[in-house]
């Protein structure tokens, strides 16, 4: 095996992504703050962005957290039906569209983009929601698309 093919594999093996996640403050939020508080065990590689409601997402903010150097985001709301101001969540679901067609457009790997609903009850989903964004973007490797614009 050459040097070079040595470092890649070591490389991937240690790859830690950086996940951001743009979550809602009344449940996904308020699930992840459930599993902190049970000790539940999840990857720590994600960073969470709290926002009033995933309807408020924007594709800027997922275009800058890119920029910024995100492997991945993830974007996690209440259930249908059940969001606090009344159809924010639906909002976002049909929003999504539009970001399977930015991502497409940006020539980023969908899997980088993950979509959830979890409740505020739902600490175990928001761990295993976590654990397999995370999964996922190991796979992919760390995203390169944007280290030509870092200022």
């Amino acid at each position: 095996m050459s040097t070079q093919t040595q470092q890649t594999e070591t490389s991937s093996d240690t790859f830690e992504p950086k996940i951001i996640a743009f979550v809602c403050n009344w449940c996904t939020y308020a699930g992840a703050d459930l599993a902190g508080t049970s000790r539940m065990k999840y990857s720590p590689d994600v960073r969470i962005i709290r926002l009033p409601c995933t309807g408020r997402i924007d594709t800027h903010f997922i275009i800058k957290a890119f920029e910024q150097g995100a492997d991945g985001v993830l974007v996690s709301g209440c259930h249908p039906g059940d969001c606090h101001y009344t159809s924010g969540n639906y909002h976002a679901r049909r929003r999504f569209t539009m970001f399977r067609e930015l991502m497409e457009f940006l020539g980023l790997e969908m899997d980088r983009l993950q979509f959830s609903w979890v409740s505020a009850a739902e600490g175990a989903k928001w761990t295993q929601v976590v654990d397999d964004v995370v999964k996922k973007v190991k796979k992919l490797g760390p995203n390169t698309k944007y280290a030509g614009l870092k200022k």
